[in-house]
């Protein structure tokens, strides 16, 4: 038995590629650690929002 064991970390969010290739914010990344450790998707190039103007550009 095993005591004193905690949850694994959530995975590390999946970023696209495509969309992460030019950004300034990332570095080409797709994603940023936070000041608390964690992994996040970088806003810039991988919202939803930036993605149509990506596409459209």
């Amino acid at each position: 038995m095993t005591y004193g064991t905690m949850a694994a970390p959530e995975a590390n969010p999946r970023a696209n590629a495509a969309l992460a290739a030019d950004c300034e914010v990332c570095n080409g990344w797709g994603t940023l650690i936070t000041s608390q450790g964690r992994h996040e998707l970088c806003q810039a190039c991988q919202s939803p929002t930036e993605r149509e103007c990506h596409d459209s550009s």
